[in-house]
């Protein structure tokens, strides 16, 4: 697998994390600002886009911020398997970070931060 190309449109304040090009993708809303293209077939990913990237990325008092996964309730079980696999597997794991909150013993909700990587920007 060759290096990830990775863009920052300042414009539009949008960081694009390409691992393939000109391969077929579905896109996977994630979060609001956060898009995953995947290629169906090989259950692998394509792209992340993160949209709103400098606030996403703004740590808090508290350290970085995380996102819940509302939008994968929207899917089949095993869509949401598929997305939690590739979520969890290279090249993805390497700039998302995937967990689990728990709100109370009995109900998880998955939820998302993003790692520190370096942008040229």
């Amino acid at each position: 697998m060759s290096q990830p190309k990775i863009k920052y449109d300042e414009k539009s304040d949008s960081l694009t994390v390409s691992f393939e090009t000109g391969v077929p993708a579905t896109g996977i809303e994630l979060t609001d600002q956060i898009l995953l293209r995947v290629n169906l077939a090989e259950h692998k990913a394509i792209s992340i886009v993160f949209f709103d990237y400098s606030i996403l990325t703004q740590k808090t008092n508290l350290g970085i911020r995380s996102f819940p996964l509302t939008r994968l309730k929207a899917l089949s079980e095993e869509f949401q398997e598929m997305v939690i696999e590739i979520l969890l597997k290279q090249p993805v794991c390497k700039y998302l970070s995937v967990s689990d909150y728990t709100p109370s013993i009995r109900k998880t909700q998955p939820i998302i931060s993003i790692k520190p990587f370096l942008v040229a920007v």
